[in-house]
């Protein structure tokens, strides 16, 4: 029978794989929001349009802010500091209160983390696939390395790198990569993680929407 030990550290694991994945398609739509918002916003600062524009995309920022947040706390176990609650304004209803969120400099930072995060997503998400599925993929390499094309007498990756042929050490060669990838894969995972939510941690606070 599995320990509980086992059983929560093959827990976190998912935790971490899921993170990690659902990153990229995350990544993606909060970059593509918020370049879009801040360009938008900014061109059309001159016409008072831009000013809604800029508090629209910080709100947004906050709201994708505050759900990397929770996933944060959800696959490291240690939620980020709680943001700063500001005094209410007196000027309810003015200009001023109603687009304090373009004036809030964690506003902005949670606009840039979402920036930035994009392209760290891209190299953690294409690591960690590259790891999951290379392993298995690798392991199981002689079960479907006989429908791969052997163009010009070359005799697979031991063929090419070392110019050893024969399908046994192709075999061999293979899924001794795939052994490797497959033991490194906890660790590897673990600090495309730490890597990721790193970022968070630097640009990110918790709060309500």
């Amino acid at each position: 029978m599995p320990t509980v030990s086992g059983a929560r550290g093959g827990g976190r694991f998912g935790r971490e794989v899921g993170y990690l994945l659902s990153g990229l398609p995350m990544g993606i739509a909060a970059f593509v929001l918020m370049v879009t918002g801040f360009a938008l916003g900014v061109s059309t600062l001159v016409i008072v349009l831009g000013l809604p524009v800029l508090a629209g995309t910080l709100s947004m920022a906050r709201y994708l802010a505050r759900v990397e947040a929770d996933h944060i706390a959800a696959v490291t176990g240690r939620p980020l500091p709680h943001r700063r609650r500001e005094p209410a304004s007196p000027e309810k209803g003015s200009g001023g209160g109603r687009w304090k969120i373009v004036r809030d400099p964690q506003a902005w930072r949670e606009l840039a983390h979402a920036v930035l995060a994009f392209p760290l997503r891209v190299v953690t998400f294409s690591l960690a696939v590259t790891w999951l599925v290379g392993g298995l993929g690798e392991l199981t390499y002689g079960l479907w390395s006989w429908s791969l094309p052997r163009d010009d007498g070359k005799d697979g990756l031991m063929d090419l790198a070392f110019g050893i042929t024969g399908r046994g050490p192709d075999i061999a060669f293979n899924t001794a990569i795939g052994v490797f990838l497959l033991l490194t894969t906890v660790p590897v995972v673990r600090g495309l993680t730490v890597v990721q939510a790193s970022l968070g941690r630097v640009l990110l606070r918790r709060g309500e929407l």
